[in-house]
């Protein structure tokens, strides 16, 4: 069995607006910045020519080279064309990539990029890969101790960017589970939350995507222990991943992810069905 227990600063960093990056990555994003700004010197080109040629200005450049913020793949590629790097700056791409997420949040961010099958049940909050941009700086808003503003930005642009998974291809199979309770909280206010119901509408009419409501009313719920996410990687491997307050987990236990996929299905048969699902929502919206 092989199980990861850390202890984050909570939420995933991928995006690609200006971001920063979590301590247990800044080795790597200093590094990479030391690369850039090397390359750039024996290339005898300015911060100001760099930034032209990237769209950035030539402040953003020194915050890549000084490692104060964290370049998306495309504009490493576009660096690497620019300084003539022959491929240097884009062997770096895999590796700034994980250091945009803290370390707990690593490894599902690669299996989400992997992911045949991806089941979750939530009961706090509606999913990440569910949220609009207005849900989730309301939730940034609300944690405490508060979270500066750069890590606002990064945070949301991550949640945001994890989202291309509805459009990959091909196309996994993604089905979410939700108490009525997430969607009766209006968190960041009621115009928020019109945004956000519409948003699961339409989402849930994906022909890749099952949503559905366990409503309040229903006496049985095997979902009582909390969120989790099971995760089936292309070669069928099975994870699940649970997360609250400051702990995670990934489990790759074959015992324990069949275990929750079984459990899982329980909670499917349990909730309302898709198409009451999206009628139930529509009801919610109609009353905000």
């Amino acid at each position: 069995m092989t199980k990861n227990e850390m202890n984050p600063k909570n939420d995933d960093a991928y995006g690609s607006g200006p971001r920063t990056a979590d301590k247990s990555g800044q080795g790597v994003v200093t590094a990479f910045g030391q690369t850039m700004k090397t390359l750039r010197l024996r290339a005898g080109m300015e911060r100001e020519e760099l930034g032209r040629r990237l769209g950035y200005s030539a402040a953003t450049i020194a915050s890549f080279e000084q490692g104060r913020r964290i370049p998306s793949a495309r504009v490493i590629d576009r660096a690497d064309d620019a300084l003539d790097a022959g491929g240097l700056l884009k062997l770096w791409t895999e590796e700034v990539e994980k250091a945009q997420y803290p370390v707990f949040f690593q490894g599902m961010a690669q299996l989400e990029k992997q992911a045949l099958e991806l089941l979750e049940y939530d009961a706090i909050f509606i999913n990440g890969l569910l949220q609009t941009e207005e849900y989730t700086r309301a939730l940034f808003a609300m944690r405490r101790p508060a979270l500066d503003r750069d890590t606002v930005e990064q945070r949301v642009a991550a949640r945001l960017a994890r989202q291309d998974i509805f459009d990959r291809r091909p196309a996994p199979l993604l089905s979410f589970v939700m108490t009525e309770a997430v969607l009766r909280h209006r968190y960041g206010g009621k115009q928020v939350m019109r945004g956000q119901l519409e948003h699961l509408i339409l989402t849930g009419q994906r022909d890749n995507v099952e949503l559905q409501v366990m409503p309040g009313d229903c006496e049985d719920n095997a979902g009582l222990g909390g969120p989790f996410t099971v995760v089936t990687r292309r070669d069928s491997k099975r994870f699940l991943y649970v997360e609250a307050q400051v702990i995670s987990t990934l489990e790759t236990d074959p015992e324990q992810t069949s275990l929750a996929s079984a459990r899982y299905g329980i909670i499917r048969a349990q909730a309302l069905t898709p198409r009451k699902s999206q009628e139930f929502i529509e009801r919610l919206l109609e009353e905000l």
